[in-house]
């Protein structure tokens, strides 16, 4: 499956917003940019309905270099974490109405 590209999702956006492509892209990166900002605070951010971002440590660990074999240390890091909400997860896991209207 096709991964949706920036430029698809500023249309999709701007098209259900009814706002220019420019706006819609506007708030997006001030959407992205307030959620990096509130991980690196430590803060959680979360849409009711949708989902949580939040940080995910990570220890230092050793591993290995699959085409040698060699061990490596791999340093600690941090990332961003998505958890969707009960109520995202039965959506995406509806049957799709076509499926459903043939079973009819």
């Amino acid at each position: 499956m096709p991964a949706i590209t920036k430029a698809d999702l500023l249309d999709r956006v701007a098209g259900e917003a009814g706002v220019t492509k420019a706006d819609a892209e506007r708030v997006l990166d001030s959407f992205f940019g307030t959620v990096v900002s509130a991980a690196k605070s430590g803060e959680e951010v979360g849409w009711p309905g949708f989902g949580k971002f939040s940080v995910s440590k990570r220890a230092a660990r050793t591993g290995r270099n699959p085409q040698t074999g060699e061990t490596i240390k791999i340093a600690a890091s941090t990332g961003l974490k998505f958890s969707a909400s009960s109520t995202l997860k039965s959506e995406m896991n509806k049957p799709a109405k076509k499926a459903a209207a043939r079973k009819k």
